[in-house]
């Protein structure tokens, strides 16, 4: 039996839309007796509703078992004053955080989403507002630095190319507080009371999951749905331990290569 930490989106739903297949493979893998969590790096939506969204696509999970980037970076800024250009519905889970518009210690860089509040929260203003407060001697964080997503649509450009034009303006580095950082694939090991070795981590994305995954010395399971590109598979150094059509042909797979 094995810790398998699950990504959100792109292996159970695009865009809201459920990839076929992924209640029943979570079934089947609990009924094997396989310590479950799902580990996402979704920024525009609280823990609750992602469990809910799950659960409206058949999922049978608890809200605890979905780790979120806000809450990670709940725990990483408490108590510090912080500039947050982050979605409103995202800011309720930013507890002991103190939010303010200036003089910060933190400027904490969210993730994009599909709609129009993505404009308001990343204009050229509040941008060089955050450029203002690094000058001034805050420390860059941000939920995550993905360079895009995918959505159906196709690929949308997410929240890291901000990130990086920060880091090149202000010449810092950013605190990345969901994947791949190491406290957060950490803080998932410590909830399933596991050891990285014996731990399975599966997604779509080569970078973030798979990569970030082995840095830390998991094994993994890249799968051919949401950001999955084989062009980045075969001209790319990173080699999952397995490679499958989508989420749920994973309990057979996982069945076939744990023996």
């Amino acid at each position: 039996m094995a810790a398998i930490l699950l990504d959100v989106d792109g292996v159970f739903h695009v865009s809201g839309e459920p990839i076929a297949g992924g209640a029943e493979a979570v079934r089947r893998l609990r009924n094997d007796g396989h310590r479950l969590r799902f580990v996402t790096n979704n920024t525009t939506r609280t823990r609750a509703d992602l469990a809910e969204d799950l659960r409206r696509m058949g999922l049978e999970l608890d809200d605890d078992e979905v780790q979120t980037t806000p809450r990670a970076a709940a725990r990483a800024l408490s108590g510090k004053r912080v500039l947050a250009l982050t979605m409103h519905a995202i800011v309720g889970e930013l507890e002991g955080v103190e939010l303010v518009g200036e003089d910060a210690a933190a400027v904490l860089i969210g993730g994009a989403d599909e709609t129009p509040e993505t404009n308001l929260v990343f204009s050229f203003m509040n941008l060089a507002r955050a450029f203002h407060e690094l000058e001034a001697g805050a420390e860059l964080y941000c939920l995550h630095k993905n360079r895009w997503w995918q959505t159906k649509n196709g690929p949308l450009l997410d929240a890291g190319a901000f990130v990086t034009g920060l880091e090149y303006a202000a010449d810092t580095e950013a605190i990345v507080l969901g994947k791949p950082s190491t406290a957060y694939f950490e803080a998932a090991l410590e909830a399933l009371d596991a050891d990285a070795s014996m731990t399975w981590v599966v997604g779509d994305d080569i970078e973030t999951d798979i990569a970030g995954a082995q840095a830390h010395g998991m094994k993994t399971v890249l799968l051919r749905t949401g950001k999955f590109r084989p062009d980045a598979v075969e001209r790319g150094s990173v080699r999952p331990d397995g490679i499958v059509s989508s989420i749920s042909q994973l309990p057979d797979w996982l069945e076939a290569n744990l023996r």
